[in-house]
């Protein structure tokens, strides 16, 4: 299971041919699924594009985007929703009300951007500080200790007491229905399948406490932190060359329960 942006790839990027062949050798062997921030249609963009998988892998490969809201699998008419807890009209809009409101307040609208700042993802609404096709490099720069994310999720948090506010991306701040984050998605993909959290192994670059894949590690499942594609590409091959079952990578130790 893997988060998509700085771990398959740089953030709104097309995976890499190297990561393409990483998928590809994988999914010969075991289900995978991506989960993200991003919508559905940025995992066309990002990944699925690229790998033009046959209906036999594609049936192995499980998307679930917008932080797990929505879960998509293959049949034979192409990808299909599971489910997709979509946001009421209502409640996108006092979502954008209140993320622009917080923005403005706090002096974290740029004047410079790339693409929409606040997009309507059905099941989640998303701020990117820098729009949502800024460069790598700015996006890296503008919040590099998280501070600026930090102070809009408290200030969004407050005002949006019946939605869940995450600090998402490296420029973003994700709303959904309450109690959904990546646990939920990781939760249902698990009863979806029939497995146990130990039988998962998740990849991510936010698994730091406040990190958006933070509630993945909070549930138990096995986590490996990961600081961009070339690692987990890296460990991929190190699976694939060792034993899939039992792959022999640096596991991050568990959470005390306490």
């Amino acid at each position: 299971m893997f988060d998509l942006d700085d771990t398959l790839a740089l953030s709104k990027a097309k995976i890499t041919p190297r990561m393409t062949q990483c998928l590809t050798r994988l999914l010969a062997q075991k289900h995978v699924c991506i989960i993200s921030g991003g919508r559905y249609e940025q995992f066309q963009t990002q990944v699925l594009d690229e790998l033009s998988l046959p209906a036999g892998l594609a049936e192995r490969l499980h998307l679930m985007p917008t932080c797990g809201t929505r879960y998509l699998r293959w049949d034979t008419v192409g990808w299909q929703d599971i489910y997709c807890e979509n946001l009421a009209e209502a409640q996108k809009a006092l979502i954008v009300s209140v993320l622009t409101e917080g923005a403005r307040a706090l002096g974290l609208w740029a004047e410079r951007t790339w693409g929409e700042v606040i997009e309507d993802r059905g099941s989640q609404v998303t701020f990117s500080a820098l729009g949502q096709q800024a460069p790598h490099e700015a996006k890296a720069a503008w919040d590099p200790d998280g501070s600026r994310r930090r102070a809009l999720r408290e200030y969004v948090a407050v005002r949006l007491p019946d939605l869940e506010v995450r600090s998402g991306g490296s420029t973003s701040i994700d709303v959904t229905k309450k109690g959904i984050d990546k646990a939920y998605g990781v939760e249902r993909l698990l009863e979806h399948l029939d497995l146990r959290v130990e039988d998962v192994l998740f990849f991510g670059d936010r698994l730091d406490e406040g990190g958006n894949d933070y509630p993945v590690r909070e549930l138990g499942v096995p986590c490996v932190a990961v600081t961009g594609w070339e690692q987990t590409a890296d460990h991929i091959d190190a699976m694939l060359e060792s034993d899939p079952d039992h792959p022999a990578l640096p596991l991050l130790a568990p959470l005390d329960p306490a």
